[in-house]
Parts: C-alpha cells; sequence; structure tokens
C-alpha cells in the first residue's frame, strides 16, 4: 500500500541545522504553510530568534539547541517535539558541516567531526525519527549532495559523508519500505551548490576565502524540494540542473566527471585571504557572524 502524508499544515515537522542555509529557508517555508515546526542547531540563540519571528506572525514553532553528533541531543529533539506537539510527521536531516582541503592533508580530528556531523548525525536523526514515523507514518527526509554520487576537489571529507550518507538511506529505504512495508517515506535530496553560508560555516585549509562552484541555486528552491517530499513520498530527488548533469556523467562517463571536476577547482575559492579559517566546524555558526541568514554572501 502506497504511503499517504498529510498536507503540510496538518504536520509536525523536525529540521535539523535550521538556523542557516538551506534549514533556515525550509523552517521559513514551512511556517508559511501552517506547520508545527521543531528546528534543532548548535546556534541556540539564533535559532530562538527564528522562532521569535515565526510564532510573532501567527506561526507554531519551538527551538531545542542540538549538536546532531550527539545521539542523546538528537533523541532529545524528538522528546521535545512529541511533548509539545504529540507526535512527528517529517523529519529533515539537514545539518551539514565541511572542510575544504586537500585528500592527504587536514587533520584525522576535523575529519572525524566532518563525518560525525553529516553521517552520524543523519544516522542519528533517521534512529531519533523511526520509532515515531513507524507508528503513524510520514517522511524521513536527508539531504545528500550532487556529490553524494560525484566528486569535487578540495572537499574529499564531505564528499565521502554524502557518499556514506546516501548508502546508508538506500539501505534504509529498501528495509523501510520494500521489506516491513511500513508506512514511511525515506527521501534523498540531492542538491547542486546552493547560496548558503556553506564555506564560511567550513574549515579553511587553504590560503584563500573559500566559495562554493557555480552556478548556485537558492536556498528556497531546495526547500521547495524537501517539502514536496514530505507531502508526495519521494525516493530521491536532485535538485538544480547541474545536480542531474554532474551525478549523470559520474555515472555514465567518469572518466570525463573526474576532468569535469578538475577543471571546477579554481572555482572553490575567491582571490581574498581566508576571512575565519577554523569556520563552525567545532563551534555554533552564530560564533563565526553566519547564523541567520539562507543565503552566503554574510561578511559579519
Amino acid at each position: 500500500m502506497a504511503t499517504k502524508l498529510k498536507k503540510l499544515s496538518d504536520q509536525v515537522v523536525v529540521i535539523t541545522g535550521a538556523s542557516s542555509g538551506i534549514g533556515l529557508a525550509t523552517a521559513e517555508a514551512a511556517a508559511k504553510e501552517g506547520a508545527s515546526l521543531v528546528l534543532a542547531a548548535r546556534s541556540e540563540h539564533t535559532l530562538q530568534d527564528v522562532v521569535n519571528t515565526i510564532t510573532a506572525g501567527g506561526g507554531k514553532a519551538i527551538a531545542v539547541p542540538c549538536d546532531v553528533a550527539d545521539r542523546a541531543q538528537v533523541a532529545a529533539v524528538a522528546a521535545a517535539a512529541v511533548a509539545r506537539f504529540g507526535r512527528i510527521d517529517t523529519w529533515v536531516n539537514n545539518a551539514g558541516i565541511g572542510v575544504y582541503a586537500r585528500a592527504d592533508e587536514g587533520t584525522e580530528a576535523d575529519a572525524r567531526r566532518v563525518f560525525d556531523v553529516n553521517f552520524w548525525g543523519a544516522v542519528n536523526g533517521c534512529l531519533a525519527a523511526l520509532p515515531h514515523l513507524k507508528q503513524n507514518g510520514g517522511a524521513l527526509i536527508t539531504v545528500g549532495s550532487e556529490v553524494s554520487d560525484a566528486a569535487s576537489p578540495l572537499m574529499a571529507m564531505y564528499v565521502a559523508s554524502k557518499h556514506a550518507i546516501k548508502g546508508y538511506v538506500d539501505v534504509l529505504r529498501v528495509e523501510v519500505e520494500n521489506v516491513d512495508k511500513l508506512p514511511v517515506a525515506v527521501t534523498l535530496i540531492q542538491p547542486t551548490a546552493v547560496d548558503t553560508p556553506f564555506p564560511q560555516h567550513a574549515l579553511n585549509e587553504m590560503d584563500k576565502e573559500p566559495k562554493l562552484p557555480n552556478p548556485q541555486i537558492e536556498p528556497k528552491d531546495v526547500a521547495g524540494a524537501i517539502l514536496a517530499a514530505a507531502v508526495t513520498p519521494t525516493r530521491e530527488k536532485k535538485v538544480g540542473v547541474t545536480s542531474v548533469l554532474n551525478t549523470t556523467v559520474a555515472k555514465i562517463l567518469p572518466s570525463l566527471g573526474d576532468k569535469l571536476a578538475a577543471a571546477r577547482i579554481a572555482d572553490l575559492a575567491t582571490d581574498e585571504p581566508p576571512r575565519n579559517p577554523d569556520g563552525a566546524l567545532h563551534r555554533a555558526s552564530e560564533q563565526v557572524g553566519a547564523a541567520g541568514h539562507t543565503h552566503g554572501d554574510q561578511t559579519t
């Protein structure tokens, strides 16, 4: 039997990484549709400001400070959702972080932190959400990337973590939807480069300020894909023409994909020196002035 999902105005939606970028855009769009929101991120003060703005406009939202790398903290987000709203209808694993460095450089601690957030953080979200979604049905949505299938120079650990979470989500989908036949839609969203503060959040080992390659899509485009998957069961969704192109080339013509990826290396940095090389890898993004924004062109 096909999974039936509620309209957004009847849903309780949990979003991790909700203090900036894609997560913030998704929260704002879901609030406009009348969803009840549970917003999680490390940036506690920014998160509360987002909630205050939503509730001042008549929306329903709570803030739950959370480092998704800590399974107990993620479990507490689920508990807070049930305590406040009685259930969970959609869970969005969105929190993510990166390191700009050559594949054979950087520290083990930094590399493990990327996996703790991008891979284990999403796994923690799935494990926290599934018991609730299995009871009443719903959508379990994870934000991967076009580099869940393709590659990008200078971002080895980010790319590897996004490959890893795709593998986990694909197996989870088979087990939940096809083996157990539960009313839970398991979705992977794969955006191309998105105009967010991601480069400011990332730890930077380069001698120049990092950036995302062009063309970039808007955070609201990814938010739209996420919320569409919240109401219509979706296996996976590539967002942006470049995502479709790069993942297709990587699969069908991998050697050409390698050459195209190499050609983009010059588009991963600006001409200016690094602004904040430590980024937000080991601290909340509001501490580097990059929280509370959907777009990436911040100078605060």
